[in-house]
């Protein structure tokens, strides 16, 4: 056996952590991160075993998707991103849309990456950055190959489908490391299985992944393989999965040949749209903790690519996980793909709403529209919003408040008084009301530009990506 080749050393991360990549024969690599200066001094080692591809496009550790609805606020975003580099922190900006919101607004695939690469052009940002075609099925999925190179495969509504007998039954028999003990490191429990416990659990499971599969397939085709990054969505579902789950997940999309890079399941506690955790932040992070672990025994047991790591959906806004997320990153070397695709168009609302005279006037004619919606606009988004209406303030009331009134209630802000969640919440899925006024909303977008702006790179920094990825851990 020859002895292994040196491919490269990269920096990759704030302060002095550095990939080194060996390529060993057999197409099996070695990857070792090493991180000093930054108060860890982690030591991590990550597996790949799978083909290597020189060329394959691979997401960076700590990326970010930021959803821009009306295309006028990238620029606002990616200086949020030049804030992360300016303390040495590389965060990649990745640009998501679903097919729901182009069918809502009136938008095309087309405008996503336009808009990115304007802003990328324009502040100069020579960092990698991507556009995700966000939750997309294989019948939506066609609309958005020339245009995005982030695909985020949503499977969530094929979990509970039965795979056929056939290939459940390969499966098992495949994978009989599953059923037993099973010691994780970073696990303090050893995870024991039955049999019957693994089948019920692939039972449940396999059907999602084959479907994932395919679309996958058809990506590879129109695309080729290695030209675009690839997640799995299952967090869109009533249960969570556990860590045991987790693993078969994993170990069925190893067997399905997807070279996934992140992978988005459902956490337990309510992650509703635009504003904070609702659960047991412990048990959160326990679970976080266990997941991680899972991904990377999975990485070295199914030749997963190296840089695999979770995906937090609906992951604005969850200030009190934040830490406990923090905590893990820094003491695993793990990386994080988090989601915040809602806040920056609450920031375009309250950014209207700062400016006062024309933009205050609209805020509040979008509130009053969307309170005679409710049922209308809750509906596509029932799983992840709690709204009471008898919390939401009346047309009367809004229509009588000031700007500091508006954006007290609007922006999320625990501390003060006149947060309300509620109405937060019903703006967060109100705005097909903005694009409902076309123009009209859009012009207002940019007379009122620098207001929204300094509203959109202040919350993405300040209250995202600063306490996820540059402040030091709390204990």
């Amino acid at each position: 056996m020859s002895p292994p080749a040196f491919q490269r050393a990269e920096r990759v991360g704030r302060d002095l952590r550095y990939r080194l990549s060996f390529l060993f024969p057999a197409d099996f690599v070695l990857l070792i991160f090493i991180t000093c200066g930054s108060g860890d001094g982690a030591i991590a080692l990550a597996y790949q075993g799978s083909e290597v591809q020189p060329d394959m496009l691979v997401l960076g550790r700590y990326s970010v998707g930021v959803g821009d609805r009306f295309a006028h606020q990238a620029r606002a975003q990616l200086r949020a991103f030049l804030l992360a580099a300016g303390q040495g922190v590389e965060v990649v900006p990745v640009w998501n849309k679903s097919n729901r919101e182009h069918i809502t607004i009136g938008s095309e695939p087309a405008s996503v990456r336009a808009a990115a690469e304007a802003a990328v052009r324009e502040l100069g940002w020579s960092r990698s950055w991507h556009v995700d075609a966000d939750h997309i099925r294989l019948e939506t999925v066609d609309r958005f190959v020339p245009h995005s190179d982030f695909f985020t495969i949503d499977v969530a509504d094929f979990i509970g489908r039965a795979p056929a007998e056939a290939d459940l039954a390969a499966f098992i028999k495949r994978h009989g490391e599953l059923a037993g003990r099973i010691q994780i490191p970073g696990i303090d429990q050893t995870i024991e299985l039955s049999r019957a416990e693994v089948e019920c659990m692939a039972g449940k499971y396999l059907f999602a992944v084959q479907e994932a599969g395919r679309i996958y397939r058809q990506l590879e085709k129109a695309k080729g393989a290695g030209r675009f990054i690839t997640e799995i969505s299952m967090d869109e579902t009533d249960h969570p999965q556990t860590p045991p789950e987790l693993l078969v997940i994993l170990a069925a999309i190893a067997d399905a040949g997807i070279p996934v890079q992140t992978i988005a399941p459902k956490f337990t506690g309510r992650f509703n749209k635009g504003v904070d955790y609702v659960g047991d932040a412990r048990q959160f992070e326990t679970e976080f903790n266990a997941d991680l672990a899972v991904i990377a025994y999975a990485i070295s047991q199914y030749k997963l690519p190296a840089n695999l790591k979770l995906s937090v959906h609906s992951g604005s806004d969850k200030f009190s996980i934040y830490p406990a997320i923090r905590r893990s990153l820094t003491r695993t070397g793990a990386g994080l793909h988090i989601k915040t695709a809602g806040t920056t168009w609450l920031e375009e609302v309250i950014g209207l709403a700062e400016a006062g005279g024309n933009g205050l006037t609209l805020a509040k004619e979008i509130y009053t529209e969307a309170l005679g919606h409710l049922d209308e606009l809750c509906a596509p988004y029932a799983a992840v919003i709690d709204i009471r209406p008898k919390k939401l303030p009346t047309r009367e009331t809004v229509q009588g408040w000031t700007s500091k009134q508006y954006v007290n209630a609007l922006r999320h802000d625990p501390a003060c008084p006149e947060f309300n969640p509620h109405l937060r919440q019903l703006l967060h899925v109100g705005y097909k009301i903005a694009a409902k006024m076309g123009d009209r909303y859009l012009k207002l977008l940019e007379e009122c530009e620098p207001t929204i702006a300094r509203n959109v790179t202040g919350n993405l920094y300040d209250r995202h990506i600063k306490p996820l990825f540059v402040d030091r851990p709390s204990q």
